[in-house]
């Protein structure tokens, strides 16, 4: 925004307590005062204007950033992120909407935080030791020679980098949970047009439950995968009997399929019990 004012945005994690002091060093605007340089940037391009709005707002970032805490990144570069949203909001704001500064960028300075969060939160969750970020990485170059691992294959990998066969696993379990779409959409153009799509529906701070949600849903596509896995382990008869009783949409009873195969119900019923044990069994081993 300002050349003056820009150094402001920039956070190390030393500096962060004695940033947070000269943040809030710089006094809060009053209606008039904010309204008066509001104007003075908008119709004029004064880039002291634009200065004064900024400074008298980073404390603000510095307490929007605070409510982000509970994800594990570094509390400077959360505020770093919220204070380049700021200042995407002073050059877009215009005094005559009738709003305070703070209530038009507090969407600006949340979406930069949390675009930053959504950067960076999945692969934290997916690697969380050094350990887990070695085989991470070196999997991923496996995977794309490799695949989709079976037995023979996850028996090699974990021999080739050392780690249990269990790990792997864990890992391709990970690899292969997609992540939840949280797009923004905003025109970050200079013409000022914008589509407000509330982020704060779907990242909130650190009273949200997003991240359980998130976790739940990964959780749940990659129990997904390991059922199909079994179930293809399967000889076709017991595929075809698992799916009409316990997957499709319509289900079968025991006499459809024990007409459709020529047997009684009752060996029906044998063969699906049968079947379940062996899912279990294999989605165990998984």
């Amino acid at each position: 925004m300002t050349n003056q004012a820009y150094p402001m945005a920039l956070v190390t994690q030393d500096s962060l307590d004695s940033y947070i002091r000269s943040a809030n060093s710089y006094p809060m605007l009053t209606a008039e005062e904010e309204r008066g340089l509001a104007e003075r940037l908008h119709y004029n391009g004064e880039i002291d204007a634009a200065k004064g709005l900024i400074l008298s707002h980073l404390r603000f970032v510095v307490h929007v950033a605070r409510g982000y805490s509970g994800y594990g990144l570094p509390m400077a570069d959360l505020v770093q992120e919220g204070n380049i949203g700021l200042m995407k909001a002073v050059k877009r704001f215009n005094p005559e909407v009738g709003v305070r500064l703070v209530s038009f960028a507090v969407h600006w300075i949340k979406a930069e935080i949390h675009e930053y969060v959504l950067r960076n939160w999945r692969i934290v969750k997916i690697a969380t030791t050094k350990a887990q970020r070695k085989l991470f990485f070196n999997l991923r170059k496996s995977k794309k020679r490799l695949g989709w691992f079976n037995n023979g294959e996850v028996e090699t990998v974990a021999k080739e980098l050392g780690v249990e066969p269990s790990e792997v696993r864990e890992m391709e379990s990970r690899l292969a949970a997609q992540d939840s779409a949280f797009e923004l959409t905003v025109d970050d153009d200079d013409t000022g047009a914008t589509s407000y799509t509330a982020p704060m529906l779907y990242l909130e701070d650190k009273a949200s439950d997003v991240a359980e949600n998130v976790e739940a849903d990964n959780w749940e596509a990659h129990t997904n995968n390991r059922l199909g896995l079994a179930l293809a382990s399967l000889d076709e008869r017991s595929q075809r009997i698992v799916r009409s009783r316990w997957l499709d949409d319509k289900k079968a009873t025991l006499q459809d399929l024990a007409e459709e195969y020529g047997v009684s119900a009752e060996r029906i019923r044998q063969l699906e019990k049968n079947a379940m044990k062996k899912l279990k069994l294999a989605v165990g081993e998984m």
